[in-house]
């Protein structure tokens, strides 16, 4: 590079820093004077190696849902944990087409979008890390294991859910979740030559840390090799894991080290909700306040807690050593609530996601070589409306923090099927080593090389 190339590449890397710092609002009520924040978002550019990465991922958490989980539980005026990160970008999050893989799928699955991220390649919609083709490619917790660093798969969903999976498996369809589920991946399934189910292949791995839900996966019996006839839970303590099934047995968990990894199974299939509320109707519904879940499990982790455990055991098994951890989080909820139409639902897994946010920034604050990155996999349904109006699909009207009346609307489907992913950018935003490079308008894959180039695996 020329010394006019480097001169012009400083002034392009200053500028956007420049724009970044108008973008992100000083805490105060409009109308007052705004910060200049320039000098302190510079101080924040910091390239070379991370000792850690941890990957936090709000899934369907776009734009609209962390607005709504913020007007909702800190006002309009509020910042969440997640909106305090220095630096803050967009990312696009097509899929492509199975049969012409040359042409985009606009709207990804969760499958897809987590490809993506986690090799670096794009897919097709249900696809767990493999090509169009079929044909496997590594992931980044793999290259990570493999350099020896400790690596986690956090998430409230079934850790054989797409994103989760997405890290430690490979299969052609999202729904071979376990040995006896093999409907649609005949070329994965064991007993053809395959390398088995996605809980079979992520107990194979073996990630330091597995929680989650996902249990009646790991009931299934194995199908073929060396451990038929054994449960996938049974083959995963032939090999020395340690086991907890509730929030008592994982506080009890101390430490990890080789060849004793953890499985914290909590939930027969996703985990419990945080919060209930009203159901949106075509003609809305009376003003009202989220309530905790009285049915959710109390035996059951929440995500923060779960999240906490997993860095204070990665760090406490990383110790003495150059090489950290690569750990991904998943609030795999809020998507899943909003598919359900369920704002309160949706709402209160986004305020526990960023509870996890907190955590990793709490870690970050004193282990600054740690690179965390906050984002989401896709956009989905739910819509701010107009306070008290009615839409051609339906809504549902809170009274957030502000003391005001939020109306969310969700049409994209009939309140008795299954709202939609859109195919919107998604937030991105991080802080620490490679941070800077989120900034802008970039690609999912893009996030794949940032966390490699982080860790020096790439």
């Amino acid at each position: 590079m020329t010394s006019t190339h480097r001169r012009r590449a400083k002034l392009a890397i200053t500028a956007t820093i420049a724009a970044a710092a108008v973008a992100i609002p000083a805490l105060a009520y409009a109308g007052s004077n705004a910060s200049d924040r320039t000098g302190e978002l510079r101080k924040q550019v910091i390239g070379g190696k991370a000792r850690n990465v941890i990957l936090l991922i709000g899934d369907g958490m776009g734009d609209s849902e962390i607005t709504i989980a913020r007007n909702y539980q800190v006002g309009a005026n509020g910042r969440l944990a997640m909106d305090t990160l220095p630096m803050t970008g967009e990312y696009t999050t097509y899929a492509v087409q199975k049969d012409n893989p040359r042409l985009p799928d606009y709207v990804t699955d969760s499958a897809a979008s987590g490809t993506g991220w986690a090799t670096g390649h794009k897919t097709y919609n249900g696809a767990i890390s493999v090509l169009p083709n079929g044909k496997p490619v590594t992931t980044i917790l793999e290259l990570a294991k493999r350099a020896g660093y400790r690596t986690g798969d956090v998430t409230t969903a079934e850790l054989q859910d797409a994103t989760p999976a997405v890290l430690a498996s490979h299969v052609v369809s999202r729904d071979c979740k376990g040995p006896q589920s093999m409907a649609a991946c005949a070329v994965n399934a064991k007993e053809n030559g395959g390398a088995g189910s996605i809980a079979e292949q992520m107990v194979a791995l073996a990630p330091d840390v597995m929680l989650g839900g996902g249990k009646q996966y790991f009931d299934q019996t194995v199908q073929a090799g060396r451990y038929r006839g054994l449960s996938v839970l049974q083959q995963a303590q032939v090999n020395d894991y340690q086991i907890a099934t509730d929030a008592a047995g994982l506080a009890k968990i101390r430490s990890i080290r080789p060849g004793k990894p953890l499985l914290g199974t909590f939930a027969k299939n996703n985990m419990d909700l945080e919060w209930a509320g009203p159901k949106p109707t075509s003609t809305g519904t009376a003003s009202s306040r989220c309530t905790v879940n009285t049915a959710r499990a109390a035996s059951q982790p929440h995500l923060s807690d779960m999240a906490s455990k997993a860095i204070s055991l990665l760090d406490k098994a990383s110790a003495g050593s150059r090489k950290g951890f690569f750990l991904q989080i998943e609030g795999a909820s809020i998507d899943k609530q909003d598919h359900a139409a369920n704002p309160c639902g949706q709402i209160g897994e986004t305020v526990e996601f960023d509870k996890a946010v907190r955590a990793a920034l709490n870690y970050q604050r004193s282990h600054p070589d740690t690179l965390v990155v906050v984002t989401a996999d896709h956009g989905h349904t739910s819509q701010i409306v107009e306070t008290g109006s009615t839409t051609k699909g339906y809504t549902a009207t809170l009274r957030t923090q502000d003391g005001a009346d939020m109306t969310v609307s969700y049409a994209t489907a009939d309140i008795t099927g299954s709202q939609q992913h859109t195919g919107t950018e998604v937030r991105i935003a991080a802080k620490g080593p490679q941070a800077a490079n989120v900034l802008g308008v970039t690609n999912q894959t893009d996030l794949f090389a940032t966390m490699g180039r982080a860790l020096r695996l790439t």
